[in-house]
């Protein structure tokens, strides 16, 4: 008894968290995909349908605006984050005395929740109450800077809010990328006189590749799975200006009572998650069989 109790000890402790995720996670997976298939209106139904619930999905003017505000957002936080993470983790990389102090400022946004940040840059960019008011108030009465309320700008505000939020992250990345970098390989091209923009370009950026990959995997999950932000920022609006798809499925399932819609627009995108995810982890298990 006490050899096998030895040998099982392991399983028998994880067994009971790997129920619990069979069940919780992939478990209502399988029931959302399932009820996706469903006419589920206000309660769930079981009757498999076919796929009229992603023919009304993709119908949807709503579902249209949400889905290309995603590529909207995700390429220009996913994008701009890196650019400005990269630049950051450069300037600090050059030993400057204050790195830690700058450091430590680039890095508290991350320390905040979505909801305070989005707060927070709701009050910034509110027309009457943040930057419109105080430039005004410094006597440009013609300064205008009202994308919260303007429905063709008011995206952009939240791509705003996300790069600022998560920027400090990205260089925090890129930071110990650089730091792992073999010293030595750039003392020798120093020493042959190969310029330092060369030494980046050459040597040093092409060898973070997996540091990248990395970033981008984090920030496509986060730009995906947005929801906190958007509701704090703006809800949503102007009208469903702003909408993204996790927006468009919480609205379905709780304000719209349409769980059939809900579920399609999660398997949608659970589907865009995996379009990034598996290709990168079948690289990775790849390049390591190799």
């Amino acid at each position: 008894m006490t050899k096998w109790l030895e040998e099982n000890t392991p399983k028998l402790v994880l067994a009971p968290s790997f129920i619990i995720v069979l069940i919780f996670v992939y478990g209502f997976i399988a029931w959302t995909a399932w009820v996706s298939l469903t006419r589920s209106r206000l309660l769930p139904k079981y009757e498999i349908e076919g796929f009229i619930q992603y023919d009304r999905l993709f119908d949807s003017p709503r579902w249209d605006t949400a889905f290309g505000n995603l590529f909207v957002f995700g390429f220009l936080f996913i994008v701009i984050s890196m650019i400005l993470g990269l630049i950051l983790a450069i300037l600090l990389d050059q030993n400057i005395r204050t790195e830690g102090a700058i450091r430590t400022i680039y890095l508290y946004p991350m320390a905040l929740s979505m909801i305070v940040t989005g707060t927070a840059w709701k009050w910034i960019l509110n027309p009457g109450l943040g930057l419109e008011a105080t430039v005004r108030g410094w006597g440009f009465e013609t300064f205008s800077f009202d994308w919260l309320v303007n429905p063709d700008m008011a995206i952009y505000t939240i791509v705003i809010a996300a790069i600022w939020q998560s920027s400090g992250f990205v260089m925090a990345l890129f930071l110990a990328g650089l730091r792992s970098v073999d010293q030595e390989i750039i003392k020798a091209a120093q020493i042959d006189g190969i310029p330092t923009w060369r030494v980046y370009t050459a040597i040093i950026l092409p060898s973070m590749t997996p540091i990248f990959l990395s970033a981008f995997i984090v920030l496509s999950h986060l730009a995906i799975k947005s929801f906190d932000l958007v509701i704090a920022l703006t809800g949503g609006g102007p009208g469903y200006a702003t909408d993204l798809p996790a927006t468009y499925m919480y609205a379905m399932a709780f304000s719209r009572g349409d769980i059939g819609q809900a579920a399609s627009s999660a398997m949608v995108m659970m589907m865009v998650v995996f379009a990034i995810v598996v290709p990168y982890l079948y690289s990775e298990l790849r390049s390591k069989n190799d």
